[in-house]
């Protein structure tokens, strides 16, 4: 990957000079790198707020009450996992947030869940088919909410930006249905 983006970054810069463009590459290097600080700062606030809810949700109990509820669930995926472990809880939390819509919360608590599971993984570097699970309904999540879609759609001027829910059932269940499929069959002929 990095022979890609450094041959990009050569290719563009010739091609500027080629074209007489060295203006255009200058201004697009300092609007690129202050927009890329910019998500920085923004998705570093979203990451705290976010981590700290995880904390407040853990200490009020609110992670054992979702763990609880999503136990059948839990059971299921992760049948070798002690559904009253802090790795339930955190897969509880992200799966709550993904059903929501809220991929910017779900994200640390798919982190803090697999450090978890990292820390009792036998073989350090090596991911574990729970690993992977977690990954995959993480990725491939149901959502119920489509919230983040929306929220964008409304700032586009969508009239009704909850109108694609029905899109988004479907196209979020599919996506779940194959991603766990395909964890299923290669987890089985990778033993």
């Amino acid at each position: 990957m990095n022979y890609i983006w450094a041959g990009m970054i050569v290719l563009a810069f010739f091609s500027a000079i080629a074209q007489g463009n060295m203006q255009a590459l200058s201004d697009s290097v300092m609007v690129g790198g202050t927009d890329a600080i910019n998500l920085c700062l923004r998705l570093l606030g979203i990451m705290c707020l976010w981590g700290g809810l995880m904390k407040i949700a853990e200490r009020s109990g609110l992670t054992n009450a979702l763990c609880k509820l999503l136990k059948p669930f839990l059971k299921i995926i992760f049948p070798k996992m002690d559904l009253d472990s802090k790795e339930a809880q955190a897969i509880s939390m992200n799966i709550t947030a993904n059903l929501l819509g809220l991929g910017n919360a779900a994200t640390p608590f798919g982190i803090e869940a697999m450090k978890r599971m990292d820390a009792q993984n036998p073989q350090k570097g090596v991911a574990t088919n729970d690993m992977v699970k977690l990954v995959v309904l993480n990725s491939a999540s149901l959502r119920i909410i489509p919230t983040t879609v929306a929220m964008l759609r409304q700032q586009h001027g969508a009239k009704v930006p909850m109108d694609i829910m029905t899109a988004s059932w479907i196209s979020s269940a599919a996506s779940l249905l194959v991603g766990m499929t395909m964890v299923w069959i290669l987890g089985k002929r990778g033993r």
